[in-house]
C-alpha cells in the first residue's frame, strides 16, 4: 500500500511520471518488510530511466543498498501486518543498517543494529543474523565466475558485457532467445541509460520475461477472429440461389410488369 503523505507531496508530484511509476512498481514488488530485489524489473516495467532511479535516491524516498537491494523508506507508515500474516523479509543484512523512527520511516544506521526487530511484528529475530559477519557479506555480490576472468562486448552498440562461460551458458539454456535478449538489453541500454553489475544476471531476471510477454501481447494482437463480418452479412454470404423453372420465371415476370403497371407481358 502507498501513503497520500508521500504521494501527494509537492516533492513527489514535481517527480516525472515515470519516476513515479518507478515507486509504484518498486512498492509492488516488496516484501513485508518494504524490501526488494527486482530494482531492473521494476524499472522495465515503469519504462523509468537511470535518472529517474537516481531521482528517488536523491529524494529519499528509497534507500539502495550495496547489493542493489532497495527499500522503501515510508513503507511502514502505510503497511502494518499482524504477526499472523506477517513474513519477515530475507534481506536480515539489510534490515540491521537501518532504524525505524517513530514516525514509520526507516533511515541509516551505520553500525547496525536490531532497533528495527524491536519495533516488528515477528517475536524474536536471531542475533547471529544482524552479527557484524554477516553485515560484511551483503557488500559482496555472489558468483561462479571468477573476478579475474575477462567480458566481452555484445549487442549492436556493444553495451551487453558477458564472459565466454556466461554466453554459452545463455545459449545453452535459451537457445531460441538468447541472441534476441542479448540484442533487447542492449537497445535498453541505450536507450534508457540502464545500468547493472551483472548483465547476464539481467538477462535472466526479467529479460527473457519481458521477450516472453511481448510475445504474448504481439500473438493476441495478430490474431483474427475466425467469422468476420456482421450476422447480417453472413446472412447474406450463406445465402443460397434457388433454381426455378421457365414457367416459373415467366409467371414471376408477369406478376412484376403488373406490379409495375404497364401491362405489357
Amino acid at each position: 500500500m502507498l501513503t497520500k503523505k508521500v504521494t501527494d507531496d509537492d516533492s513527489f508530484m514535481a517527480l516525472s511520471s515515470s519516476a513515479q511509476a518507478l515507486y509504484l512498481h518498486l512498492s509492488m514488488s516488496a516484501d513485508d518488510d518494504g524490501f526488494s530485489n527486482q530494482v531492473s524489473l521494476s524499472m522495465f516495467k515503469a519504462h523509468a530511466s537511470v535518472q529517474d532511479l537516481e531521482a528517488l535516491l536523491d529524494k529519499r524516498y528509497i534507500y539502495q543498498f550495496e547489493n542493489g537491494v532497495i527499500v522503501i523508506k515510508h513503507w511502514r507508515m502505510a503497511n502494518a501486518l499482524r504477526k499472523d500474516r506477517y513474513n519477515q523479509t530475507v534481506f536480515l543484512n539489510e534490515l540491521a543498517q537501518l532504524k525505524l523512527e517513530e514516525n514509520g520511516e526507516y533511515t541509516w544506521l551505520p553500525n547496525g543494529c536490531q532497533m528495527v526487530a524491536s519495533r516488528l511484528p515477528q517475536d524474536k529475530l536471531s542475533k547471529d543474523n544482524l552479527t557484524k559477519d554477516k553485515l560484511s557479506e551483503c557488500n559482496t555480490v555472489a558468483s561462479d565466475e571468477p573476478k579475474h576472468q575477462p567480458k566481452h562486448k555484445y549487442g549492436e552498440y556493444n553495451h551487453v558485457m558477458l564472459t565466454d562461460k556466461e554466453y554459452e551458458k545463455l545459449h545453452n539454456d535459451y537457445p531460441d532467445k538468447a541472441d534476441e535478449a542479448i540484442n533487447f538489453l542492449d537497445e535498453y541500454i541505450e536507450m534508457k541509460g540502464y545500468k547493472a553489475k551483472s548483465h547476464y544476471l539481467c538477462i535472466r531476471k526479467w529479460v527473457i520475461d519481458a521477450l516472453k510477454e511481448r510475445e504474448q501481447k504481439k500473438q493476441k494482437s495478430t490474431q483474427a477472429p475466425k467469422n468476420c463480418g456482421t450476422a447480417s452479412a453472413q446472412r447474406y454470404n450463406n445465402y443460397m440461389q434457388n433454381d426455378y423453372s421457365d414457367d416459373q420465371l415467366k409467371s414471376i415476370e408477369k406478376m412484376l410488369l403488373a406490379t409495375s403497371g404497364t401491362g405489357r407481358v
